[in-house]
């Protein structure tokens, strides 16, 4: 008969574990030695350990909701009481009561987390509800209906609330919309009634714009026709017939003025054309940082060095041609954000937190490494040639998660 701490083996190869409760038997190993048996039924219970461990990680995250986190407790409990397996089952279902507690803790904090959302949800329509009823008080009837309609369109991309309050709010929100579009009809009404004086507006209005088509004041007479346009749009409509031809009119006017000053602008896109060809150069001492810093090759600092005394004489390069701007100021960005995402990635890599849960792993697994080279060392010893051929595969399985280890931790050295 062999024994050990939570375990025994009898003479017909039946394997007990020993529980609080007495000693039960957990299964046979009759082709086995009896050392083999409690193994076999000892690493069962490292198997279940492994997942109670596991599942205590995942709750302890907060990676289940409490109502999951429940069921799988519920379930590993189960395993873990009717296990056929030698060890400290015991603990293990300590350590899963013990999860109950903080699985209580996080099911309050979920649900005052939905409490907060709906109280930042009825907050909102608040919000949206106070505009609304601002809205139908105005009399802004250009903006006013499209922002009425982003308003309906928030809210129905918000949550419900308790039913009470959302209907009442809803009602003052609708009644807003409705008092808003009668007021608007009533004013586009009334302005049908108010076409003739329009007209005399936009009669100055053009004779206004054709005055000022000639000028070369481009700032300031720009602003004008930007005033004039407002003028226009606030002036309403005029006879339709005559309200077009006016247009047209103006509209020619304002070309004439735009036409001459965008002449002008190429003219100077023309001078900056020599500031672009050296913003090209540069560019090209920028892109050329990039292989030697993606490849590891380049020392990233010397790299930033490099890069900020591009950037200075880039920007005491001067102004480029309008129809250049995208163009080269995307390709300098780009620069920067390759630079900029090699210096986030060296930090992810120096993750200080991960790369001690990394050595932590490496640490076990060579531990485990050196207790199954001892083992087999015995068995050798013993001769047990079956105990030696497991001894050995495990040892080279374990080997290989070292290795994986091993390399996934050089990420962050």
């Amino acid at each position: 008969m062999t024994s050990e701490q939570w375990g025994r083996v009898d003479e017909d190869g039946t394997v007990y574990v020993r529980t609080p409760e007495g000693e039960r038997p957990v299964g046979q190993y009759p082709e086995g030695s009896p050392e083999e048996a409690l193994r076999f039924f000892t690493e069962r219970y490292a198997a279940l350990a492994f997942e109670v461990e596991l599942l205590e990680k995942r709750v302890h995250a907060g990676k289940l909701s409490p109502e999951e986190a429940t069921e799988s407790v519920k379930t590993v409990r189960g395993q873990v009481v009717d296990a056929h397996a030698v060890g400290d089952l015991a603990a293990l279902t300590a350590r899963l009561d013990a999860l109950s507690p903080l699985i209580a803790a996080q099911r309050e904090a979920r649900k005052a987390e939905r409490a907060a959302r709906t109280a930042q949800a009825k907050e909102a329509k608040e919000q949206l509800v106070a505009e609304a009823e601002l809205l139908a008080q105005g009399n802004d009837w250009r903006n006013g209906a499209n922002r009425l309609r982003d308003l309906l369109e928030q809210w129905k991309a918000l949550p419900r609330i308790d039913r009470a309050s959302d209907d009442a709010l809803w009602r003052r929100f609708s009644t807003a919309r409705t008092t808003y579009t009668r007021r608007r009809k009533a004013h586009f009404a009334e302005l049908n009634e108010k076409r003739d004086a329009a007209r005399a507006v936009k009669e100055r209005l053009v004779a206004e714009a054709e005055a000022l088509s000639t000028s070369t004041d481009w700032g300031p007479t720009a602003g004008a026709y930007r005033n004039l346009m407002q003028q226009w749009k606030a002036a309403g409509p005029a006879p339709k017939e005559v309200d077009d031809a006016l247009w047209t009119r103006f509209r020619a006017a304002q070309d004439a003025f735009f036409g001459a000053r965008d002449a002008a602008n190429s003219a100077l896109d023309a001078e900056f054309a020599a500031n672009a060809e050296v913003k090209e150069a540069l560019l090209v001492e920028a892109e050329a940082l990039l292989p030697g810093l993606q490849s590891g090759e380049a020392d990233l600092d010397a790299v930033k060095r490099t890069f900020r005394d591009i950037a200075e004489r880039w920007d005491n390069a001067g102004k480029v041609p309008r129809d250049r701007i995208k163009e080269l100021e995307g390709r300098i960005r780009k620069v920067e954000q390759a630079i900029k995402s090699v210096e986030d990635e060296q930090w992810r890599r120096s993750d200080p937190e991960k790369s001690a849960r990394a050595d932590d792993m490496i640490s076990k697994l060579e531990a485990a490494i050196a207790k199954v080279e001892n083992d087999l060392e015995k068995a050798r010893a013993a001769g047990n040639a079956k105990q030696i051929a497991s001894l050995e595969e495990n040892l080279e399985s374990r080997r290989q998660f070292l290795d994986m280890a091993r390399r996934a931790a050089s990420d962050f050295s």
